[in-house]
């Protein structure tokens, strides 16, 4: 009952997070495109915009073919769809003089001509994407609910879109009420129209090139109150204690660490420890930056009742080797039980997408606490506290990697012919002769890597006794030694901003798995 009541909060709340602030004018300029103000076309393009987010959400837990579509694939979806009700709405006369008029399109034809239905249900429609990313609450719902018990799921996503459809709608109304006052939306070539169809021009721009994530920063650090941090402290209040179902048991686990060779489950906790489960995999830097903190977290609170178990699901074929994942444990300094998960087994269990994640579970066997990614250290931590009844300071390693995850402009590149899809990858110049095998690229023969990146610190997975000179911006900073299947550090800068990354491989046999940005 509590997620369902914070889950309508922060539907109401979304309106107000610095990621939406900037598409407020779509909503309320979607109500206005006919000659008259309608109170029932504010209503369409909210009720749509709902319909929307629910069967996004829903068709990324059914189906793997839309989990596997870019988040960029569907802004470019909702930009492009804005971006020409924004055309039409600047040249009204467009629609009669195109080849939109055919009997095929005869659809998105009226739905781009003012006082139609379907008009008002693409705008609605097409915005759900977009306002699907802007909740902690409706990632709870998405990552962790849906997977446990559909039906609770989808009932708190409904009660997420409901308050999210509530706020939009009383914005819309006032909008309507103040043009209507003001006499300026009749002319459908006046002025005010066509500053509606160019701001609809700029923000569908916005959301295609990633605009609208700058501007959101920018809010943010300007000091703009982030609406989202009502969110995450309700759901951090020991007093609103989350249920989010019954943890699933290990599945089919393919070795163990740290355990003396025994076979360890969740089962031979429940009434004695809290858990804190943390998937990672020991290439990813990701994971790498948490391991401070979940070290401390352990040594911690162990003699208190918390227990830490990571569940070591790989991302590379030579992560399937128990002897390189025991050799990578010993090296992070791990001492707490790891269970290697090579096929999945667990990670589709708990119906898990990302690296690295962590679930608290509570003395009933219950998750309790779910966190994606990096960051909220000091959230998870008070969690942890709360289910163990302790209260202590904060911890604090002295020995963490502190990113601006803002201003990294660079995506992850994958090496492998699998994953090598994104259009940045083009951007990535191979010199030399080079195989591309599924996992990784392989010279063969002396070459070299060359990418324009935009970050600090540049990160390599690869694999082959080689020596690498690395080069940035023309000068040269350090030669690496490679041999063994792990994560190298290629660049430690001391700013953010752009700068050209060289590799010169001096003998034949590196397999480049991947670059990573911090």
């Amino acid at each position: 009952m509590t997620l369902l009541l914070i889950s309508f909060l922060a539907g109401v709340l979304t309106v107000l997070a610095p990621c939406i602030l900037p598409l407020l004018p779509v909503i309320v300029g979607g109500s206005l495109t006919g000659e008259k103000i309608h109170r029932n076309k504010a209503l369409t393009v909210v009720l749509s915009l709902g319909a929307s987010v629910i069967i996004f959400t829903l068709l990324l837990k059914v189906s793997t073919v839309f989990i596997n579509i870019p988040q960029s694939l569907w802004m470019w979806i909702s930009g492009g769809i804005i971006v020409l009700f924004g055309i039409v709405t600047v040249f009204p006369n467009l629609l009669n003089l195109s080849k939109l008029n055919m009997a095929s399109n005869k659809v998105m034809t009226d739905g781009m001509k003012k006082n139609s239905i379907w008009g008002d249900i693409i705008i609605g429609a097409s915005l759900g994407p977009v306002f699907s990313t802007c909740s902690p609450t409706y990632f709870i719902i998405l990552a962790t609910v849906l997977p446990q018990s559909f039906l609770t799921g989808s009932i708190y996503l409904l009660s997420y879109t409901i308050g999210l459809c509530i706020s939009l709608f009383i914005i819309s109304f006032v909008g309507q009420k103040i043009i209507e006052k003001l006499g300026v939306a009749a002319d459908t070539n006046g002025w005010f129209k066509k500053t509606l169809g160019i701001i609809f021009i700029l923000v569908g721009l916005a959301i295609i090139v990633g605009f609208d994530k700058k501007i959101e920063s920018g809010l943010l650090s300007s000091g703009f109150f982030d609406v989202t941090k009502v969110e995450q402290n309700l759901l951090q209040k020991p007093k609103l204690k989350l249920n989010l179902g019954k943890a699933p048991e290990f599945v089919s686990p393919s070795g163990y660490i740290n355990t003396d060779e025994k076979p360890i489950t969740l089962a031979q906790f429940k009434g004695k420890k809290v858990v804190l489960l943390d998937i990672w995999t020991y290439s990813c830097i990701n994971c790498q930056r948490t391991l401070p903190y979940v070290k401390q977290w352990y040594d911690k609170y162990k003699d208190q009742g918390l227990v830490v178990i990571g569940i070591h699901t790989p991302e590379f074929g030579f992560e399937k080797i128990q002897a390189n994942v025991e050799k990578a444990v010993k090296d992070l300094g791990i001492t707490y039980p790891v269970i290697l998960d090579n096929n999945y087994s667990t990670w589709n269990a708990y119906g898990n997408q990302y690296w690295p994640r962590k679930y608290l579970i509570d003395l009933d066997g219950n998750i309790i606490y779910d966190h994606i990614g990096e960051g909220d250290y000091d959230k998870t931590e008070m969690a942890i506290q709360d289910a163990l009844n302790v209260s202590k300071p904060l911890t604090q390693p002295s020995n963490v990697i502190t990113i601006n995850p803002n201003s990294v402009g660079s995506p992850e590149l994958y090496f492998g012919s699998s994953r090598n899809g994104s259009s940045e990858n083009s951007k990535v110049n191979f010199v030399g002769k080079w195989n591309i095998n599924p996992e990784y690229s392989e010279n063969v023969e002396p070459g070299s890597i060359i990418y324009t990146y935009t970050a600090k610190n540049v990160y390599m997975v690869a694999s082959g006794e080689n020596q690498i000179e690395v080069y940035v911006d023309d000068a040269k900073i350090k030669t690496i030694d490679t041999k063994a299947e792990k994560l190298y550090n290629l660049v430690e800068g001391i700013d953010y901003g752009k700068h050209k990354l060289s590799l010169k491989i001096l003998k034949k046999g590196l397999k480049a798995f991947t670059f990573t940005f911090g």
